[in-house]
């Protein structure tokens, strides 16, 4: 029997499954060059998008990951994701990730989405420490993890990006 997706519900934010009917926003969230900014990721499709929500609904049944769209309480349209993903093996460590529509950044929905996650993360799954990887550039992304009590992991470095820091939260 599949474990039924965890909908998380904060005080102005839906944390929801991302579904096919998500495509554009998904699409818009994967290819707009101010979110990507400090992302290296090759020039996305439609297609693409459509593979990737899949990918997404597979993580979640393999417990590889788990991925929200953020929605307000007031719209259904995603205004953003966050996800859990890139399990350990021994399921103790995972990998924050996150992105949000400019429109909506400084605003603190960020934030509030991430306490939500980590509380999750931690107290659901049981999780022991969660990384976080963001661009030395990224600004925002860094104070938002040091908010919440992130701190850099000294070195551990990203392989796959030299530019990424590398954060971590314990339990």
């Amino acid at each position: 029997m599949a474990t039924p997706f965890p909908i998380i519900i904060t005080k102005r934010l839906n944390l929801r499954k991302a579904t096919p009917a998500d495509v554009d926003r998904v699409f818009y969230f994967r290819s707009d060059k101010e979110i990507n900014k400090y992302i290296k990721r090759a020039p996305q499709t439609r297609e693409m998008a459509i593979a990737h929500i899949q990918l997404l609904n597979d993580n979640l049944k393999t417990d590889k990951g788990i991925s929200w769209g953020i929605t307000t309480k007031d719209s259904n349209v995603l205004i953003g994701n966050i996800c859990l993903w890139n399990f350990s093996e021994d399921k103790k460590t995972a990998e924050v990730g996150y992105d949000l529509d400019p429109e909506f950044q400084g605003k603190g929905i960020m934030s509030e989405a991430l306490k939500a996650v980590l509380d999750f993360g931690f107290n659901q799954r049981g999780f022991e420490i969660i990384e976080a990887y963001t661009d030395y550039r990224n600004i925002p992304s860094k104070k938002l993890l040091k908010l919440h009590g992130f701190i850099p992991s000294e070195g551990k470095k990203d392989t796959d990006n030299q530019d990424n820091e590398v954060y971590y939260l314990n339990l």
